[in-house]
């Protein structure tokens, strides 16, 4: 690689917070006041030119159901809840208004898709959760990419937070946003996926409940915040170790399972259980392509390792239908950030933009895993 594609290498900002939930997040909004501004205002344009293509929804009812999911994460959370409002003062930035906006896809589906379809939307990531048995270490890796609105890979972060009481966490985000994909002390790795069925109502949004699934101390403590959340809408969320990863396909009626113990697992943006197929909307046109390659390429080796994780988050086999996702495909996602987690390690690392157009961070802890 030459020293000019070195320097093109997309960088991932990050940030260290400590101390209570309000004080952290009064630190995170103040750091990032001026990109946390940008974000917000350029995901309500976002939103407006969604609901006008649709012809249904307007800010004003997408904020009354932000107020309205705000209050259900602050019974759900209120831990977190307190870090969202000092996020808010921080940026100086309503809370309701920030909290829809890092809640977009949720809010703006509780409008959108309570009941009735709409217009497709290319819109995922792509998850790859790897069992002991065909990784060269012999313990569990997980990873994924988070693909949405190109123009948000300007405000991808790595949040570092050293709570008074609970788990040292990274996280990689949106400025702004709390837990989008992470890893603790204790190598509790936590992401999620799209889905969209109808039936979307006012609850508990995605970053909301993947905040409290990061604060957890173990794995099965993770996946049962997964499970029991009164979520608002349709979701995979994720939850690995170094023995392996549990997985939920959850919508706001039902949660169903799936773990590495049965083999390697893979993630889209589709349905698999046949309840949920019968109620989605909205499918991404690649979603099926993407989870099929990341079944071949987990199958064809018994050796994989982090390398070949962030190879196969780079794969371009299926051109605009691939895992790797460019804004010159024009389909409406681009790959915003990706993480590959080696929790029997500690290893968290994750680049801001594709797998091979982002610049490659390691996100180390300070803690020890057993504190």
């Amino acid at each position: 690689m030459s020293g000019q594609e070195a320097a093109a290498k997309l960088a991932l900002p990050q940030l260290t917070v400590a101390g209570s939930p309000h004080a952290m997040g009064v630190q995170y909004g103040a750091h990032f006041r001026e990109l946390i501004g940008a974000f917000v205002q350029q995901r309500m344009a976002a939103v407006e030119t969604y609901f006008a293509e649709r012809g249904a929804g307007d800010t004003a009812a997408l904020l009354v159901a932000g107020a309205a999911c705000l209050e259900a994460s602050r019974r759900f959370d209120p831990a977190g809840y307190a870090e969202h409002l000092g996020m808010a003062q921080g940026a100086d930035i309503d809370p309701v208004r920030l909290f829809t906006t890092a809640n977009m896809t949720d809010i703006r589906d509780i409008l959108l898709l309570p009941e009735e379809a709409a217009p497709a939307e290319d819109e995922g990531c792509t998850v790859a959760l790897l069992p002991p048995q065909i990784t060269a270490s012999g313990h569990a890796l997980q990873g994924q990419t988070w693909d949405l609105n190109g123009p948000d890979v300007d405000y991808v972060i790595a949040l570092h937070r050293l709570p008074d009481e609970g788990p040292e966490t990274w996280s990689v985000t949106c400025a702004g946003c709390q837990t989008l994909m992470g890893m603790n002390q204790h190598g509790v790795a936590v992401g999620t996926t799209n889905l969209k069925t109808r039936g979307a109502r006012v609850g508990v949004p995605y970053l909301s409940v993947l905040h409290l699934m990061l604060a957890q101390t173990s794995r099965a403590a993770a996946s049962e915040i997964a499970r029991t959340a009164p979520v608002a809408g349709a979701h995979s969320y994720w939850a690995g170790d170094a023995a392996g990863a549990d997985e939920w396909e959850r919508t706001p009626a039902s949660a169903h399972a799936r773990s590495t113990a049965a083999g390697a697992l893979a993630r889209t943006n589709h349905c698999l259980v046949p309840e949920n197929i019968a109620r989605e909307t909205d499918l991404s046109p690649s979603t099926h392509a993407r989870y099929d390659r990341v079944v071949a390429t987990l199958g064809a080796s018994s050796t994989h390792d982090l390398a070949s994780l962030k190879a196969l988050f780079a794969d371009r086999s299926d051109g605009p239908q691939s895992i790797n996702r460019f804004a010159e495909d024009h389909s409406g996602a681009t790959t915003n950030a990706v993480v590959v987690c080696d929790p029997a390690h500690r290893a968290f690392w994750a680049c801001s933009g594709q797998s091979d157009r982002g610049e490659w961070a390691e996100l180390p802890f300070d803690r020890p895993a057993c504190a």
